[in-house]
This record gives structure tokens, sequence and C-alpha cells, in this order.
């Protein structure tokens, strides 16, 4: 068994002060494992890097041309939102033109990541409500499948519910995997979430961006079309879409994971932080969209901060970096895919 290899170091001054271990695999337009580090097939949880998939029956149903829905409110199915208002009030309006409110959402309530949002329901002493959950864009997507099929809406978070069947059918559909062959558990919204190796959360989204289902290209689209709507501010699955025009599209994951499709070079490529820390998956990506090719040099500056983002101390000065490392050669590499092979850079 290949086991988990240094992916990201913590830099404190001249030394290194905290390695996280981890697991990165790229997948080409064959499937086949280009590189991988670590271990391949680790069975992991994608969490949120699967509402993509989760999203698709929305589009492949008919249910979001039947109400209407414009590509902010498919990248907002797809979505791990910040909550700020341009969020919420879209969501909000969503679920009310189906006769439906907040209440009838099943994902909770938590305080909003975005600052300004965050800082007003602070200042007006106003607890937050489900729509400011960042999930909340997937769930008016479940919701809004559940109305156009005639289905109940109650109850459409659980597992035996016709919406989470019909999502389970599609992550095993994608993964290439028997749904039965899927470890189920409870994501943090409330909702199933399933265990898939860590090449096939790779070859998912290899698959996604290969035109196999005009939904698949549809939802795609629609990110890169509202960028904004998948995250927020400064969330680097929003700069991604947005700097490189929708060419390169990424999904984070809670615990540590981040999926992702190169469009234009028939790629996908799936991180796992072992810990679970996001502060080393962000700079894991970047090192593996890097050593593809994927991104020009305007482009690796524009997203800097994701790349090698900065540690600093309570005054906010800098004191430290986090850096991608990628400790040991690639296990099981294939040949070089785009631009990586005349580049003469190494792996991640």
């Amino acid at each position: 068994m290949t086991h988990p290899v240094p992916l990201a170091e913590i830099w404190r001054g001249p030394r290194p002060e905290s390695v996280h271990l981890g697991h990165a695999v790229i997948c080409d337009a064959s499937g086949g494992i280009v590189e991988a580090w670590g271990n391949p097939g680790e069975v992991v949880l994608p969490r949120s890097s699967a509402k993509m998939i989760q999203a698709l029956p929305l589009v492949a149903s008919g249910a979001a041309d039947a109400a209407g829905l414009g590509p902010e409110h498919l990248a907002l199915a797809c979505a791990s939102h910040s909550g700020a208002a341009i969020h919420t009030d879209r969501v909000a309006r969503w679920i009310a033109g189906m006769g439906l409110g907040d209440d009838d959402f099943r994902c909770g309530a938590h305080m909003p990541w975005d600052k300004a949002a965050h800082d007003a329901l602070l200042c007006s002493g106003t607890a937050p409500c489900q729509v400011h959950n960042n999930c909340s864009g997937k769930h008016a997507g479940m919701l809004a499948l559940a109305t156009h099929h005639g289905w109940e809406t109650a109850g459409y978070h659980r597992p035996d519910h016709p919406v989470q069947r019909r999502m389970r059918t599609e992550v095993a559909r994608w993964s290439g995997l028997e749904p039965n062959d899927i470890p189920v558990g409870i994501d943090g919204c409330g909702i199933p979430c399933y265990g898939l190796p860590l090449d096939r959360v790779a070859r998912a989204f290899r698959r996604f961006g290969a035109g196999e289902s005009e939904g698949a290209t549809r939802l795609l689209d629609a990110i890169g079309r509202a960028p904004f709507m998948i995250g927020g501010t400064d969330r680097l699955c929003s700069w991604l879409p947005e700097v490189t025009n929708g060419r390169i599209v990424a999904k984070v994951g809670a615990e540590g994971v981040y999926g992702a499709v190169v469009r234009d070079l028939g790629v996908g490529v799936a991180v796992k932080v072992e810990d679970g820390s996001r502060r080393a998956v962000e700079p894991a990506l970047m090192a593996v969209l890097e050593s593809l090719g994927a991104l020009a040099p305007a482009e690796i500056s524009e997203l800097e901060p994701h790349r090698s983002p900065r540690v600093t101390n309570t005054r906010d000065e800098v004191v430290g970096e986090i850096r991608f490392v990628g400790a040991g050669d690639p296990v099981g590499a294939g040949h070089p895919v785009g631009a990586a092979a005349a580049s003469g850079r190494g792996g991640p």
C-alpha cells in the first residue's frame, strides 16, 4: 500500500515548522492515471467537491429549464458560497419562486463566511438563517428537482428520498462504480455523502469536462460565466474559473479535498490532505495545475495568494509562508500532458 507523502510545509523564518501529508492524482482523457502522489486509490469523502455531480439531475431532468434558471442559479447549485448578500438574496428569491421558504431547507444555519454579511448580522443582533448556509444553493437545487417531479419536499435530504437516490445514481455513474459499492455517510449539511477512491474523483472531473453530457457542459459553462456564485471573495473556487475564463473549474470539499477539471487539456485532478487542512490543499492543487502547464505565467501571478499563502501574526506582519513540497517522485507516472513536457517542469 502506498502511503501519503508530504504535500505542503509551513515555514516560519528560516525553517519548516509543520508538514501536511496527503495524496494527489491526475487522470487523462482515457481515464488512465497520468501521475499520482501518495495513494491514488485512497478512499476519501469528496464532500462538497461532488456538488457538480449532485447538481446534474437539476439540468438533465428539465427542471432547470422549466423554472427558467440561469447561469447564476446553476452555479449556486454547485456552490459552497460565502453567504454574501449576492448569494443569499438569489437563493431566497429562487426558493420563494417555488412557493417555499427558509423553513423548507434542511441544511441548518451557520454564520456567513463573507465578512460584510457576518458583521451585519452581528451588529443587528440577528441570528443566521438556513439561506446563509454555504450549501443553501445546492439544497435549493434539490428542492427544485423534487418540485419538478412532484415529489414530497419534506425529507428531501434523507437517503431514501427520490432526490438522494437520484444523487447516488449520478455519483456512481460518473465515478464508474456500482451504487451499492459506494459507502455512504452524512455530510455537514445533512445530506448523504459518498466514499470514493481518489482516482475515481479525478476521473469523474475529467469526464465532466469531456462533453459526455450536455448537462455537465452547461454546469461548467455556468460556473465560468458566474464564478463568484460558486464561492465568493478571495475563494480559489471562484478565482480559478475567473482568471482562466472557465478553462479550469475546481471545487473544494471539506476536510482537505479538491477536485478540478482542466477543460482544454482533458484532464481531471483530485487532491486529499490527510489531516483535513484547507491551508495545505490549495497550494497542492496549484502545484499540480502548474505541473501540467495548465496555467500561464500571468494566471499564476494572479493566483499567487493561493499558490503560496503568507503566514501572518496578530500584527498582520508576514512571518512565513505555506510551500508545496511534493516529496518524492510521482507514483505510476504516465505521459506528460499539455505544456508540462515542453516546460521542463517536473511533478508538483
